[in-house]
C-alpha cells in the first residue's frame, strides 16, 4: 500500500513539475531612480534601487543590464554595423559622396569625447553586499555574490553617471527640431530573463524587450524645463508647467531647479523628454485619459501641433474600440527623437510643419501602445509582431479617420513585399532584428509582410474572425510577453482552423504565393499551384449567361473552413500541384481571388476569359 502511494506520489510530482516547467511565468522589476540633470554639459548622476523578483524556475548565477548610451561611441558595435552595412539609416551617417554615387560616413565615428553617450555604473550591491560586474560594450555583466532562487526577491543599488549623446537615433541632445532632451533608453536597464534565458543584446540598431515591473523616477532640472514622458507626476502643484490643478495654489519651491516625481505602474519602459520652450496642452477624453501633448513653441509647429490632438483621441478611440481599452490614465505625444518611436504611455516624434507630416506617425506610434507597450513582444526577435501588427490597425486606423474611407483591409500596402521578393533581398522573419542583411529587408519585413501575416489571415478565416483574434489576444496577452505561437493559437481557437502551416510558411521561411489558372475546357477549371506556399482558394466564375458563381477551395492542412456565402468545394491538399473541379453552366471568365488580398507574386496568371 505504501509503495503504491509512494509512486502515485512520485507522478503526480512529476506531472506538477512539467506543468510548472512549461506553465507562463515572467520576471519583475521595482525600480526607484533619482537623478540630477546638468543641461549645460548634458550630464546627469543618478541612484538607483532596482528590487528584481526572480519569478523563473531557475536558479540565475548572473544578471545583465543595458547600457545603451554606450553605443553612441565610436568603434562601438552601432558603429562599426553603420560603417558595414550597405544602406545605413540615412539619420545615422554623412553622405560625403554624391547623390548619384553616395559614399556614407558614420556620425558616431566622429563624435568627439563630450558629444559621445555613456553610462557608467559607479557602485553596485547586491542586498548591499558590492558585486562584479564587467562592461562589455553596451551590456554589464553582474557576478552575483549569491545566487537568486526561484520565487526570491533581491535589491540591487547602483550610483551611475550618464552622457546624452548629440542626438544620432532615437535619443540625444538638440535634435534636429532643436528639443534639447530626447531622454529614450538613459539608465541602466535589466535585461529580460525568460523562458529563452537571458536577452543581453548589444545595442546595434534595432528596439527592445523590457522586463514588466513599476517605476518610480525623480528628476532633478533647471526650473525653465518642461518634461512629459512616461507615468503620472506626483507633486504637479510643485512644478506647475501645464500639469497643475488651476482651482489649487501653486507651490512651486524657489531655486534653480525642480524635482520632478513620477509613478508608473505596470511598465517595461521609463522614457521622457525636456525643453525649455515646450508648449503643454492637455486634452481628457471621456474615458478618463488624459491626452498630454509637448512641442516647440514655434510658430512652424504649432497649427499641425494643435490639429494633431483631436485626431489623436480619435484614434485612441478607434484603438480601444477594436483592440481592447487603453490601461493607462494618461498619454503624452512629444516632440522629440527623430521621426517616431514608441515609448511606455508616450510617444517621441520629430518634426511637424504640417499636419500630413506627423499625423500617420502619430496614429503608428499611438497604436504601438497596444502592440509592444501592452502586448510586450520581443521586438529583436519578433518585429514583425509589433510593427507589422501596429502598421495593420494603424493603416486601418489612417483611412478611416483621415481619410474616411472604409478601413477595412488591403493589399494597398503590398507593393514593397513584392518588390523584395522580385529582388530578392527578402530574409525570413524570424532572422533577429539586427542581422537582417540589409535595413530594406527589415523594413520591408518587419513592417509590410508582419502587417500582412494579418492580411493574410483575413483571407484565410475571414475578417470577423480577425477582429474577434486581435481583441482575445489582447486580452490573453495585455501585460505579458507574447510570442508568434500565442498568436497563432488565438487565431486557431477563434476560426477553428489549424494555422501552424501558416506561421511556419509565411514567417520562418521565404516562400510565395503564386497560383495560376492552368486549364478551362467546357465545364472544367484546372487550378495549380506555381509558388511553393499553398493556401485556400478563392475562385469567381462568370458564366456565358451572364450569372456568376464564387468558389472556395479549403487548403486541407487547415482543417476547416472560413466563413463564406461561396459554393465550397472539396479541400485542396497541398502536394497536389494541380486541382480540377467542374461547373454547372459554361464558362467565360475565371479568376482567382478577386479581391487581391491573397498576395500572390504573380498575377498575370490569375485570370481566364474565353475568346
Amino acid at each position: 500500500m505504501n509503495k503504491v502511494l509512494i509512486f502515485l506520489l512520485s507522478i503526480s510530482s512529476i506531472i506538477t513539475s512539467a506543468q510548472n516547467n512549461t506553465s507562463y511565468w515572467q520576471q519583475k522589476v521595482d525600480y526607484k531612480m533619482d537623478v540630477d540633470i546638468d543641461v549645460e554639459n548634458y550630464q546627469y548622476k543618478g541612484t538607483q534601487k532596482l528590487v528584481y523578483t526572480n519569478n523563473s524556475p531557475d536558479v540565475l548565477e548572473k544578471v545583465f543590464y543595458h547600457l545603451y548610451y554606450n553605443a553612441f561611441q565610436p568603434d562601438s558595435e552601432m558603429d562599426a554595423r553603420l560603417q558595414e552595412i550597405i544602406d545605413p539609416d540615412r539619420r545615422m551617417v554623412n553622405n560625403i559622396g554624391t547623390k548619384e554615387n553616395p559614399k556614407y560616413e558614420s556620425r558616431i565615428a566622429k563624435l568627439k569625447p563630450n558629444e559621445i553617450g555613456y553610462l557608467k555604473v559607479l557602485s553596485l550591491t547586491q542586498n548591499n553586499i558590492k558585486v562584479k560586474y564587467n562592461v562589455i560594450g553596451t551590456v554589464l555583466e553582474v557576478i552575483l555574490n549569491k545566487p537568486i532562487n526561484p520565487g526570491e526577491k533581491v535589491t540591487f543599488d547602483m550610483n551611475f553617471e550618464g552622457q546624452l549623446p548629440v542626438h544620432i537615433r532615437r535619443a540625444g541632445r538638440n535634435n534636429k527640431d532643436g528639443v534639447a532632451l530626447s531622454m529614450a533608453q538613459w539608465y541602466p536597464k535589466m535585461a529580460e530573463y525568460d523562458f529563452e534565458g537571458w536577452h543581453a543584446d548589444a545595442y546595434i540598431a534595432r528596439e527592445f524587450h523590457g522586463v514588466w515591473g513599476n517605476f518610480d523616477v525623480t528628476i532633478h532640472i533647471d526650473r525653465t524645463y518642461t518634461i512629459g514622458g512616461t507615468g503620472y507626476l506626483q507633486n504637479p502643484q510643485e512644478i506647475g508647467h501645464g500639469y497643475e490643478d488651476k482651482t489649487q495654489k501653486l507651490k512651486v519651491a524657489k531655486g534653480e531647479k525642480l524635482t520632478w516625481h513620477f509613478s508608473a505602474p505596470n511598465v517595461h519602459d521609463f522614457t521622457w523628454a525636456a525643453d525649455p520652450n515646450y508648449i503643454h496642452d492637455i486634452l481628457k477624453m471621456d474615458n478618463g485619459v488624459t491626452l498630454h501633448f509637448l512641442y516647440k513653441n514655434d510658430k512652424k509647429y504649432t497649427k499641425a501641433w494643435k490639429e494633431i490632438q483631436l485626431f489623436t483621441e480619435k484614434a485612441m478611440e478607434y484603438y480601444n474600440k477594436n483592440v481592447g481599452e487603453y490601461p493607462w490614465k494618461q498619454y503624452s505625444v512629444i516632440q522629440g527623437g527623430d521621426g517616431g518611436m514608441e515609448y511606455s504611455m508616450c510617444t517621441l516624434v520629430g518634426g511637424g510643419e504640417t499636419f500630413n507630416s506627423i499625423a500617420g506617425t502619430v496614429f503608428h506610434e499611438l497604436a504601438h501602445e497596444w502592440f509592444q507597450q501592452v502586448l510586450a513582444t520581443n521586438e529583436s526577435e519578433h518585429s514583425w509582431m509589433d510593427e507589422g501588427f501596429t502598421s495593420y490597425i494603424s493603416s486601418m486606423a489612417s483611412d478611416k479617420i483621415l481619410r474616411e474611407g472604409d478601413g477595412k483591409p488591403s493589399a494597398k500596402n503590398y507593393g514593397g513585399y513584392f518588390y523584395s521578393v522580385k529582388s530578392g533581398i527578402q530574409e525570413p522573419l524570424t532572422t533577429h532584428a539586427d542581422r537582417f542583411n540589409t535595413n530594406a529587408a527589415f523594413s520591408i519585413g518587419s513592417y509590410t509582410k508582419g502587417s500582412m501575416f494579418l492580411t493574410q489571415l483575413n483571407y484565410i478565416i475571414g475578417e470577423q474572425n480577425v477582429k474577434k483574434v486581435l481583441k482575445k489576444y489582447f486580452n490573453d496577452f495585455k501585460f505579458k510577453h507574447p510570442t508568434p505561437n500565442d498568436i497563432k493559437r488565438v487565431a486557431e481557437k477563434v476560426s477553428g482552423i489549424q494555422l501552424g502551416w501558416f506561421l511556419n510558411e509565411w514567417v520562418e521561411t521565404t516562400h510565395t504565393i503564386d497560383y495560376a489558372i492552368a486549364k478551362v475546357e467546357n465545364k472544367n477549371i484546372t487550378l495549380a499551384r506555381v509558388g511553393k506556399m499553398p493556401m485556400p482558394i478563392d475562385v469567381t466564375v462568370t458564366y456565358i449567361d451572364g450569372s456568376h458563381e464564387n468558389f472556395n477551395i479549403p487548403l486541407r492542412m487547415m482543417l476547416g473552413k472560413k466563413p463564406t456565402n461561396a459554393t465550397i468545394l472539396k479541400d485542396w491538399a497541398w502536394a497536389y500541384p494541380t486541382y480540377t473541379f467542374t461547373t454547372s453552366k459554361e464558362i467565360k471568365t475565371v479568376e482567382i481571388d478577386p479581391s487581391q488580398l491573397m498576395a500572390d507574386i504573380d498575377r498575370s496568371n490569375n485570370k481566364f476569359e474565353k475568346e
